[in-house]
């Protein structure tokens, strides 16, 4: 088996080699992960300019790109002729739960390999200190060799958050469902040196609905939260009180 492995901490981070590391006694590994630290990417992708490929010591590619422009490239062009057999994204230093996923690069690289019709799963750490990042690089190994025993419809991204803790304290795997967080915080306002006023975004925002079932509730619990998640923002359940709406537009001459 040939995994595809990227992050949006970039090549360096602590996450990405933990997981290469463990994913190496299962399988062949190719990184392509970006250059530098690109959180809150989403899928988004490099339209201005040319993109670089570097090998690094190490022998990961780095891509002066976002998730999404490395799995992409690393699909398409770089492992055209070897195409992996699926892509892994993380380790994330920090979760990625309910609302977090419409702006994680983690997520968003798995995305893109789903796209490109490969299993992919992306897996975060719930904790920003990062001090168990072998309990998750084990999850993923428990998980991907289940995936090959018995695969998921092929339409499945998996999101994975597994608590920082060592693996022996985990309490069991649970699949869960997404859960919201409130509004976001107020940016905050503060002058640079030039006296000119800027803002950082406002902090996280906390959990709205984290009940059980959640992915908020699972870690909670010490239980590692897998939530299979698919890209088709239809709303389904509306289709037919838009179709009355638009009575009226049709109505509209001219």
């Amino acid at each position: 088996m040939h995994i595809l492995v990227s992050n949006d901490d970039g090549f360096l981070a602590q996450g990405i080699n933990t997981l290469v590391e463990h994913l190496k006694k299962i399988a062949r590994v190719t990184v392509v992960a970006p250059q530098s630290d690109r959180s809150g990417a989403s899928n988004s992708l490099t339209l201005d300019r040319p993109l670089l490929p570097e090998t690094a010591e190490n022998g990961f590619i780095a891509i002066n790109g976002t998730p999404t422009d490395c799995v992409h490239i690393a699909i398409t062009a770089l492992l055209a002729d070897d195409p992996p057999d699926m892509v892994v994204s993380g380790i994330n230093r920090g979760p990625n739960l309910g609302d977090d996923i419409l702006y994680s690069g983690t997520v968003a690289a798995a995305t893109e390999g789903r796209f490109l019709g490969l299993p992919a799963i992306a897996v975060s750490l719930d904790g920003f200190a990062g001090n168990h990042f072998a309990s998750a690089a084990k999850v993923v190994v428990k998980v991907i060799q289940q995936l090959q025993n018995k695969p998921l419809a092929a339409d499945t991204i998996l999101n994975v958050n597994v608590p920082d803790i060592a693996y022996d304290e985990i309490v069991s795997y649970q699949a869960t469902r997404l859960g919201k967080r409130h509004q976001a915080e107020p940016a905050v306002e503060a002058i640079d040196p030039s006296n000119r006023k800027v803002y950082w975004l406002g902090p996280i925002a906390k959990e709205a609905d984290a009940g059980p079932g959640t992915d908020f509730f699972a870690l909670k619990q010490n239980r590692v939260s897998i939530t299979p998640i698919k890209i088709d923002l239809t709303h389904y359940q509306m289709l037919d009180s838009v179709e009355e709406w638009l009575v009226n537009i049709r109505k509209i001459s001219g």
